[in-house]
């Protein structure tokens, strides 16, 4: 009962939704535990699901032809999880969602989605902020990667993601950044 409590606090962040509205959407939302280490999407899967972190920390990395680890993303309580081209397009993902920590997720199917945005119209409205949030941050992303220099990148993460700094390990947040992990260790002696 405690899930669906925090869950509904997370979903009237964005827009309203009456009892009889929470009623019917809480009948589609489903609550899964992810392991340390377990993968939530899986390249090359297609992403059928849509989630919100209630509890832990998951990252976005893609396995470069080197078969490293490349950090694209991370999120944290209270964030909304998907792999949206994937999602929509119904194609095979290029990257990898893995949990960082020991994770709890609601999550609501795509197919799901399709019936509630009938069902209760302030969905669809909510499916319309959250992929406009993550539309305007993708491109925040690729403007920053190009404009700003490598120290204020770091600035901008650590004053927008404290906790990242606090959860994560530094070559996930330097391979976020675009930088090498001793470069991430030179500008945090600086400051």
């Amino acid at each position: 009962m405690m899930n669906f409590e925090l869950t509904k606090r997370y979903f009237q962040k964005y827009t309203s939704f009456s009892e009889n509205e929470w009623k019917t959407i809480s009948s589609y939302i489903h609550f899964k535990t992810i392991a340390r280490g377990e993968i939530l999407l899986q390249q090359d899967h297609i992403c059928k699901s849509i989630y919100l972190i209630l509890s832990g920390a998951l990252i976005y990395y893609k396995i470069t032809d080197k078969g490293e680890e490349a950090t694209t993303d991370f999120a944290f309580e209270g964030d909304w999880v998907t792999d949206n081209r994937s999602r929509l397009s119904e194609t095979p993902a290029h990257l990898n969602i893995k949990a960082w920590e020991d994770t709890e997720v609601a999550f609501i199917q795509q197919k799901d989605l399709e019936v509630l945005f009938n069902e209760v119209p302030r969905m669809e409205r909510l499916g319309r902020i959250l992929v406009e949030g993550a539309y305007v941050k993708l491109v925040q992303r690729s403007v920053d990667l190009q404009i700003l220099s490598a120290e204020e990148r770091y600035q901008k993460l650590s004053a927008e993601y404290p906790q990242a700094f606090l959860r994560l390990p530094l070559y996930h947040l330097a391979n976020y950044l675009g930088i090498a992990p001793k470069s991430l260790s030179r500008i945090r002696n600086k400051k």
